[in-house]
């Protein structure tokens, strides 16, 4: 049985975490496979939203035990060719030219958390519970903190990476980690509706708005505005921008607002 399961819906990639019977705890293994998966994905023409999902009652539960007692005996290269393997994950994920949607019900733990925070847009249910448990073992959540802090700030995560105590759906999206919290039995519609809202949107705009953001997220500086003047000037000569002004004043839908998600 596949560790992910990957199926495509017209535009939208959906990627799967399938180990339910350990709560999508993930090894070396699913984090090649999704690695990979997101790579292909990010580079796929067709492709235009990724969607990441658990298999079973959890999101992720975050480190496979049996993966972590294999660490233990690792060596000090091998430990950490192990570690880069997840931070390439997290960084693929997050460096998606495509929007990525996290769709959280159950356990999001440690690393699966990781996962949440390097979405674009996070949706989960009431139910969820999260944690930041990597010191209760030891460990430090060093590869995801990076996308933690960005997402909920140095003094929110100070609080939870230490004590690694678990936290709600509503305290999650408190912490700015889920964009909302809906009933199960709405999950999918909101999901669906998020994917048609980003349809609506140019994909090339979408890609040049992500890494617009990551560039501005820092220090306003006399280089940052002269860059974000060249990035708006670069978009408005685009063929794509071309079209959405023609689109708009011929009032009629731009070429990219009709693919489907079925």
């Amino acid at each position: 049985m596949s560790n992910l399961l990957i199926e495509q819906k017209g535009a939208v990639a959906c990627l799967t975490l399938n180990r339910p019977e350990i709560h999508n705890a993930f090894d070396e293994h699913l984090i090649a496979t999704l690695t990979a998966a997101v790579a292909a994905a990010s580079a796929d023409p067709s492709v235009r939203i990724i969607l990441l999902s658990g298999a079973g009652k959890s999101f992720s539960a975050g480190g496979d035990l049996n993966w972590m007692r294999r660490m233990a005996a690792y060596s000090p290269d091998e430990n950490l060719a192990d570690a880069q393997g997840l931070a390439k994950l997290m960084r693929t994920i997050d460096e998606s030219p495509k929007p990525v949607i996290a769709r959280v019900h159950g356990a999001a733990y440690a690393g699966g958390l990781g996962l949440v925070a390097c979405a674009d847009i996070a949706i989960g249910v009431p139910e969820a519970q999260f944690a930041i448990t990597e010191v209760k073992l030891g460990l430090i959540p060093a590869v995801i903190s990076p996308y933690l802090v960005r997402a909920m700030g140095v003094r929110e995560a100070r609080r939870w990476c230490l004590t690694a105590q678990r936290f709600s759906a509503t305290e999650a999206h408190r912490l700015g980690l889920l964009h909302a919290v809906v009933p199960a039995e709405t999950l999918d519609a909101v999901v669906d509706a998020e994917i048609e809202a980003l349809l609506a949107a140019a994909p090339e705009a979408l890609a040049d708005t992500k890494r617009l953001l990551k560039a501005v997220d820092q220090p306003l500086t006399d280089a940052v505005i002269a860059d974000t003047a060249q990035r708006i000037a670069t978009r408005r000569a685009s063929a794509e921008a071309r079209e959405g002004l023609a689109a708009f004043f011929d009032k009629r839908p731009p070429h990219w607002a009709g693919e489907s998600r079925s």
